[in-house]
């Protein structure tokens, strides 16, 4: 007879060695992400997926905060974040790493999702955008690629914490 599974049969690791496991080479940049209950969410999935970290730029909440707290049950503590006043200064940056940047839009050069391999060998940063706004079209130029989920209803509109979650899923796929 099938059953659920108790926690202490899914193996979960402590934050201390969740911190030292090798993680997938990937982090996610948040734009200006309004939500702090997305943001959660955002961090939960790069804990799920053991990506490397998240970068909360310009208005997105970081921690310590309740409504990240509710969304992320602990994971925004066992995943490494980093603040940048402007997202610009933050790709820079990961630019400078070795990091290709991925903005995660639709747009003209947008590459659908289920066409875009990604390279094992390569490190990438994902960036996710404001709620309402999208990704800051300033920050096209430096993006190595566009990124866009396939929809097909009358929306064409995901939320960021569920086009994090389809996204990182392609990506974590691929390095397993």
């Amino acid at each position: 007879m099938t059953r659920k599974l108790k926690n202490i049969e899914l193996n979960r690791l402590t934050v201390d060695e969740f911190r030292k496991t090798v993680k997938n080479p990937v982090v996610l940049v948040l734009d200006n992400v309004r939500s702090a209950l997305n943001v959660g969410s955002v961090f939960r999935t790069a804990d799920s997926f053991a990506f490397e970290g998240v970068y909360l730029c310009g208005i997105t909440a970081c921690p310590p905060n309740s409504d990240i707290r509710k969304t992320a049950l602990g994971a925004d503590e066992s995943v490494k974040w980093h603040y940048a006043a402007s997202t610009f200064d933050a790709i820079t940056e990961l630019k400078k790493e070795g990091y290709r940047i991925l903005i995660i839009e639709q747009t003209s050069a947008s590459v659908m999702l289920n066409e875009f391999i990604p390279n094992t060998t390569q490190k990438y940063a994902l960036v996710f955008g404001n709620e309402v706004n999208g990704v800051n079209e300033e920050l096209f130029s430096m993006s190595d690629a566009f990124i866009e989920i396939p929809q097909q209803g009358s929306k064409h509109s995901l939320n960021i914490a569920v086009s994090a979650g389809i996204v990182c899923w392609h990506f974590f796929t691929a390095f397993k």
